[in-house]
């Protein structure tokens, strides 16, 4: 039999698309709500490396110290943290979330220092206190330097999910792992494929995101060349 072969009779079953279906949802929502926990971890640390500079190399040390733990290690050792079972969904969900806010915590505060002076002075100025300067001014612009990092989190966090399959909980994961235990490469063809096309789409939707929420990068619209005569 050859591989289209073992393709077609693998999608063919109802049976299988339900399992791909069931898979991508789960994976979904492993990779996803990590990325919004982690966004909001990354933006307290911002705004603590904000108000507090001397903090701010403690910060990047924690946030590459926390990158470093194997993830296979962190979805084993959580569930002796926090009381879970080890098959427990939640703990791909803290472990991803603590990745994705190590990796963006540089970025986010790269991104707070590129927004420039004049702009937090006019802030102040105008009668703006931290919080409000904060979240109203600093944040917004620095969205398109930490837009680039969620991009790099949600790729990395979508891949990540997979290795959850060898402790039972891994999306799509479990298609590698079924394909190897069985030798039978339609499933993980398939899981590869998936894995892929959900990257795919949820880069193209931080692109969208991160438009909206700049509208002032938007390109003005051409001029028509006509002028109104007096």
């Amino acid at each position: 039999m050859t591989l289209l072969d073992e393709l077609g009779t693998y999608l063919g079953s109802a049976n299988t698309r339900a399992q791909l279906w069931s898979g991508l949802l789960e994976h979904c929502y492993l990779a996803l709500v990590p990325i919004v926990l982690g966004v909001l971890l990354a933006i307290g640390a911002g705004w603590v490396g904000r108000m507090w500079p001397p903090i701010r190399p403690t910060l990047g040390v924690v946030a590459n110290l926390v990158y470093t733990i194997p993830s296979l290690a962190l979805f084993v050792v959580i569930p002796g943290i926090i009381g879970t079972t080890i098959l427990d969904s939640i703990n791909v969900v803290i472990a991803l979330s603590l990745y994705t806010a190590a990796l963006l915590v540089r970025p986010m505060l790269d991104a707070l220092d590129a927004v420039p002076p004049a702009v937090t002075a006019s802030a102040t100025a105008m009668g703006y206190r931290p919080a409000r300067r904060f979240f109203g001014v600093e944040l917004p612009l620095a969205v398109p330097v930490l837009a680039a990092g969620v991009r790099v989190a949600a790729v990395s966090n979508i891949s990540l999910v997979s290795v959850g399959a060898l402790i039972g909980v891994g999306g799509l994961g479990r298609l590698f792992t079924d394909g190897f235990q069985r030798e039978y490469y339609a499933p993980i063809l398939v899981g590869v494929a998936l894995t892929l096309l959900l990257a795919l789409v949820v880069d193209l939707l931080l692109v969208l995101l991160r438009r909206v929420l700049t509208p002032w990068q938007r390109p003005a619209p051409a001029s028509t060349g006509r002028e109104v005569s007096a």
